[in-house]
């Protein structure tokens, strides 16, 4: 299971109920910050998720909306939190854009008091591995080279069949786990139990997408396949889908498209634009996928493999006249 908590949800700029870009993963004990505007520390507070451990951070591309926050929230966790290290991944112009608004403007007569390792991001390679999940890239075409999106993806496992198990006469203990780890063991009547005969078929574990701002989505479809939530920008309405690709977003029609066709199970819409009504985005891409949402700032959800997301949590109150059943 994977937590989604949406830090900030506006396009470009902030508005009065939105901040700018920046979602949380929180993953078992890891937990990691994807984005990170202007003003993402303070809906880290408001959130209640705190800023321990959160020191794994994730950019999707160099524009600033996507990076400014960086200076207040490194600031902070080299001052005043118990940080060991602080890793950052991004493609190269995010990590040159970030490393001079570290080095040139937070730390400019001192080395940070914390290590600060900056990875630049290499596609279909594994970023980080924790015990049960992993983090992967795959670039994404928006303005600017290096532009990358993230999925996070719970391993696969087998599922250990006790009651055939119990058939065979294996016992309770180290030897039930050694099948489990795929390793072959030896009864005391010599007989030989393969994992496979205790073994049910490989059941995939949930998997979180996230794109950042894109300008197309004909060349993600293999990352998206299958997601069980995709949270993907919706900047542009389809009656400006000219305008959304002159400047390298798009629309909340392709984004349902895509979700559509790549059997994805539920969509997130951020990255929201103060041009449009909130209830306008949601009919939109309702109309091509029905489990669409647009998420507000501090909104929280659990992610799984089996069944729908479950709301954790938000500060969700009215942000507009909303026609029935879209909010």
């Amino acid at each position: 299971m994977f937590e989604l908590v949406f830090l900030g949800t506006s396009a470009s700029a902030p508005s009065i109920y939105r901040g700018l870009p920046a979602v949380a993963v929180l993953a078992g004990e890891q937990r990691f910050l994807v984005d990170c505007g202007e003003g993402t520390q303070r809906q880290i507070l408001r959130s209640g998720i705190g800023f321990k451990r959160l020191n794994r951070i994730f950019l999707t591309h160099a524009h600033l909306d996507h990076i400014l926050g960086l200076g207040g929230l490194l600031s902070t966790f080299c001052r005043w939190e118990a940080m060991d290290e602080i890793h950052i991944w991004g493609g190269l112009p995010a990590i040159q854009r970030v490393q001079a608004l570290v080095y040139q403007v937070i730390f400019r007569r001192e080395a940070p008091p914390v290590p600060i390792y900056f990875n630049r991001v290499l596609p279909g390679k594994f970023l980080f591995r924790g015990r049960k999940f992993s983090v992967r890239a795959f670039p994404v075409s928006h303005r600017g080279r290096e532009c990358y999106g993230y999925i996070f993806e719970e391993d696969s496992r087998r599922p250990f069949l006790a009651d055939k198990a119990a058939a065979l006469g294996v016992p309770h203990g180290p030897e039930r786990t050694q099948l489990v780890a795929g390793q072959p063991i030896v009864l005391d009547n010599g007989r030989v139990v393969d994992p496979d005969e205790v073994l049910g078929d490989l059941i995939r574990g949930a998997k979180v997408v996230i794109t950042g701002d894109l300008g197309r989505t004909d060349n993600i479809s293999a990352a998206v396949r299958d997601a069980d939530a995709l949270v993907i920008e919706a900047t542009y309405l389809d009656a400006d889908r000219e305008i959304a690709s002159q400047v390298g977003h798009i629309t909340a029609r392709q984004a349902a498209e895509l979700a559509q066709a790549c059997n994805v199970k539920q969509l997130f819409l951020t990255h929201i634009s103060r041009r449009y009504r909130e209830y306008e985005v949601v009919r939109e891409a309702r109309r091509y996928f029905p489990q669409s949402y647009v998420v507000r700032d501090l909104d929280q959800f659990a992610i799984f493999r089996d069944r729908l997301p479950q709301k954790l949590g938000s500060q969700r109150k009215p942000v507009e006249e909303l026609p029935p059943g879209l909010d």
